[in-house]
């Protein structure tokens, strides 16, 4: 169980809509939102930066609603960290891997409300990553780094019709196509792991990814430690292979995948690795520093 935060739950001092989560379709809960809150201001900020100067200018310790995804949240840490406020989340995205880490992805919008309004907050941890000469990035969910990380930024231009798991599928299918593997040194808690070439090497914190996919399904969110999900040298037809592993959680059987925690993490190569953060595109970078940041965020569920 995640341990109580020191907050009690408390009326939301605002409800922050992403009106363009799902590709647009999030707009749609302005209006019930907006009859169900009649006591909360309803936001639909312009852009990220004025939805954090909203967050920002809260009492420390404020509960804020939001409605949204995995991406949604992401753009949000910054400020929800500055202000230690408390996350309550009506999932409405795409990935909302999040969302299934709390137990709210099988929730309707009316019961994942209900939550937000009265159940207790409780603390969580967050991963954070450093590449040179770019600002250090918070995530809640995954840093993915190498082959997932493409295809998280490929399923950015997915046709608007797919959604979840079908979108990442179509993105897995076309990085297939022009498969690379990367020459990589993998160094953790100061005990080398691997130094050879990877298809990916990526950070989790919570047990799945990519909408859905039960990739680490030991991660807990509040023990302190993140996963590290590791894959060797596939080639196209053991790639394709190792999808139905995945998506089904049996991957971890396979001699070129392995997993293990970690609190700090260095991943170094010859040349940059595609980088995402909670499904969000990062510049590529050739040395990654990723760290844990134990109970950095509550969370209502």
């Amino acid at each position: 169980m995640i341990a109580p935060a020191l907050t009690p739950a408390s009326v939301p001092a605002l409800c922050l809509l992403n009106p363009h989560a799902a590709n647009g379709r999030c707009a749609a809960l302005a209006a019930p939102l907006r009859e169900a809150l009649s006591q909360v201001p309803l936001v639909l900020p312009e852009n990220v930066a004025a939805a954090r100067q909203r967050l920002l200018a809260l009492p420390k310790g404020s509960r804020v609603i939001v409605a949204g995804g995995d991406g949604t949240v992401h753009q949000l840490l910054p400020a929800l960290v500055a202000r230690r406020l408390q996350l309550a989340l009506l999932p409405s995205g795409t990935g909302n891997d999040l969302a299934r880490a709390l137990g709210l992805a099988r929730m309707d919008w009316r019961q994942a409300l209900a939550l937000a309004q009265h159940a207790p907050a409780s603390a969580m941890d967050l991963g954070e990553v450093t590449t040179p000469g770019h600002d250090t990035q918070l995530f809640m969910s995954s840093l993915t780094a190498g082959f997932d990380a493409a295809i998280a930024g490929r399923a950015r231009a997915a046709p608007a019709w797919l959604r979840g798991q079908p979108r990442y599928l179509w993105a897995t299918l076309a990085e297939i196509a022009r498969l690379r593997r990367y020459p990589l040194r993998v160094e953790a808690d100061g005990r080398l792991l691997h130094d050879g070439p990877v298809l990916f090497a990526s950070s989790l914190n919570t047990p799945s990814y990519g909408s859905g996919m039960p990739v680490a399904p030991g991660a807990r969110i509040d023990d302190g430690e993140l996963q590290l999900l590791r894959a060797g040298a596939f080639g196209r037809a053991g790639a394709l292979a190792m999808m139905p592993l995945l998506l089904t959680g049996r991957h971890l059987r396979h001699t070129k995948v392995a997993l293990s925690s970690f609190r700090m993490l260095r991943l170094s190569g010859p040349e940059p690795l595609p980088l995402a953060v909670d499904g969000e595109p990062l510049p590529a970078a050739a040395d990654i520093s990723v760290r844990v940041l134990p109970q950095a965020l509550d969370v209502v569920h």
